[in-house]
């Protein structure tokens, strides 16, 4: 065998019919591991099996499929696109292409993708249906952009107005909030009263909100955190709407308090189908105690990852779009890392493209707003480690891959000890990357109901001690994930 078709670029390569074989063989142990949901090990033998013969096009369509179900949308057209190089005629890697700029919200290149699966496969009933739901969300965001291209935007809280003048109604059943504000009395009542699937009054939660949106704007981009000496804080990665662990996350560690901190870092809402009683949680928790309860942003706190993943379509079917249009200002308001004890920056995605970027620069950036597609912002909510020196594109396709060097030579010159992120599934709920100095921490054990993955948060004492605690998920109310999502969300 004389290269690699992924770096070399020269097709086709002349392959021993002995390393054919082998790619074969390492193919369909790729497909049994595939059928059994172990997309990462699928993904590993797919790229043996490339190694030993890069000419067939199924290789790459294959491995597009298995990045996408672990929704590695970059890495997936990258290979579609080496797949249709290959063989222009092979249909499989159109679809993977169109499914994955679906999934980014690239519907344009999705819909004529879809157009060709459709053109060669017109029975495949499945590509008809993704087609017609990308045309009709593209004609819908056309329409609205047409709409209100001279419409002065009115803020959430204009289309709310004055929320001390909505009646409670004699028939409503939950707590209520105290004019004085959060009480833990009131919060314990609200987790019992969202923990039996009922909803907290609409007044109450614009009052709750409100009060957070204050709280967060008046903080800094990057937010300092002191234990106290006689407390510690516990980092918790994505929850994802999954209120039941959230719940049990409690039960395990306690409630918070001003020597109980928590630290949430990022991606509270979408997939989950009870992303409103978690960010109400959180929320409650934060006007409660202000300066012991903080929050990341990451990069589902953003508009289109909610029109996509369920968090607009729950806000809607719950409460109203005012009540999203609300949650979004927000989002704009939580900051984009936290600092605990000078040392340990938490932020949900990772590091940056260039390798100058101060904490300085970070404390100075501008986040009221949708973090676009490149830029500070958008990496430090996107990007994820590699184990390799160096950078590489994203395999999600936003953001960009970091090795340990990058890592070593941010902590550096920035006097830090370690980066803690959240971002991606862990099996056993974190994992420690860079020699451990970037960890990654995920709290939403069973993901999705479906991948059987541990939970995990962890202990920070005054010292910088870490300490490790795993968890499995608990049961739910029979609410299927993405129960909410958009059309784009509920066809992946």
């Amino acid at each position: 065998m004389t290269g690699n078709a992924e770096t070399d670029g020269v097709l086709p390569l002349q392959v021993a019919e002995e390393d054919a074989q082998k790619a074969e063989q390492l193919k369909d142990e790729a497909n049994k591991l595939f059928a059994g949901k172990k997309f990462d090990e699928a993904i590993e033998k797919y790229t043996q099996a490339i190694v030993r013969n890069p000419n067939v096009a199924a290789y790459y369509a294959n491995r597009a499929f298995a990045y996408i179900k672990m929704e590695l949308y970059g890495a997936a057209l990258r290979d579609a696109d080496s797949s249709i190089a290959l063989d222009p005629t092979y249909v499989k890697g159109y679809y993977r292409r169109a499914v994955g700029n679906m999934a980014m919200n690239k519907l344009k290149e999705a819909i004529k993708d879809f157009r060709s699966v459709v053109k060669v496969a017109p029975k495949d009933t499945d590509a008809r249906n993704k087609l017609a739901v990308c045309e009709k969300e593209l004609k819908r965001r056309e329409f609205e952009k047409a709409i209100t291209f001279d419409e002065k935007k009115r803020s959430a809280v204009e289309m709310i107005g004055d929320v001390d003048a909505i009646v409670v109604e004699p028939t409503y059943q939950g707590p209520h909030l105290p004019e004085s504000g959060v009480t833990l009395e009131f919060a314990k009542d609200l987790l019992a009263h969202m923990k039996d699937q009922k909803k907290l009054h609409r007044k109450y939660l614009f009052k709750i909100l409100l009060q957070a949106k204050a709280i967060f704007e008046a903080q800094p981009p990057i937010v300092d955190i002191t234990i106290p000496a006689d407390g510690k804080i516990t980092v918790c990665g994505d929850i994802h709407g999954q209120f039941y662990d959230l719940l049990h996350v409690f039960d395990l560690n306690g409630l918070p308090s001003p020597t109980n901190l928590y630290l949430w870092n990022g991606d509270f809402v979408d997939r989950g189908s009870f992303s409103i009683e978690c960010i109400l949680t959180l929320f409650t928790f934060k006007c409660l105690y202000p300066n012991a309860v903080y929050l990341s942003r990451g990069n589902h706190e953003t508009d289109d990852m909610n029109k996509v993943y369920g968090f607009e379509g729950e806000c809607k079917a719950k409460y109203s779009d005012a009540t999203f249009k609300l949650f979004s200002e927000i989002f704009n308001a939580i900051p984009l890392g936290n600092l605990i004890q000078e040392k340990i920056l938490v932020a949900h995605g990772g590091l940056f493209s260039r390798d100058d970027v101060t904490m300085d620069e970070l404390r100075k950036l501008d986040r009221f707003k949708q973090p676009g597609s490149e830029g500070l912002m958008c990496e430090l909510l996107w990007s994820d480690p590699q184990p390799e020196p160096g950078r590489s594109p994203s395999k999600r396709g936003v953001g960009i891959q970091f090795g340990p060097d990058v890592t070593e030579k941010f902590l550096k010159n920035n006097n830090l000890d370690l980066i803690i992120r959240s971002h991606e599934v862990k099996q056993e709920g974190y994992v420690s990357d860079h020699g451990g100095k970037c960890i990654t921490i995920f709290s939403a054990p069973n993901y999705c109901d479906s991948v059987g993955n541990k939970g995990a948060y962890i202990h920070i004492t005054p010292d910088r001690k870490l300490k490790f605690n795993q968890f499995t998920a608990v049961p739910h109310p029979p609410v299927r994930a993405m129960q909410y999502a958009g059309p784009l969300g509920g066809m992946m």
